[in-house]
């Protein structure tokens, strides 16, 4: 069987832990966010776990836990 292909954008957005929980950056994290209270912003900088149901379809494009 041929070797598989890491899709370039899941590597840069998804990060896969030494458990094997697949986290992502939250959402409009950059537009606008001056005007956001120092609270809110700080909350972007978080990651947090990717959803159950996306996690087939992440794996996919990340064949080898890429880290």
């Amino acid at each position: 069987m041929p070797k598989l292909k890491t899709h370039k954008g899941a590597k840069a957005r998804f990060h896969i832990t030494g458990t094997g929980k697949i986290m992502r950056v939250k959402g409009p994290k950059s537009h606008l966010r001056r005007n956001k209270a120092k609270r809110v912003r700080s909350l972007f900088d978080e990651k947090i776990q990717l959803h159950a149901a996306d996690r087939k379809r992440i794996q996919r494009l990340i064949p080898y836990g890429v880290k």
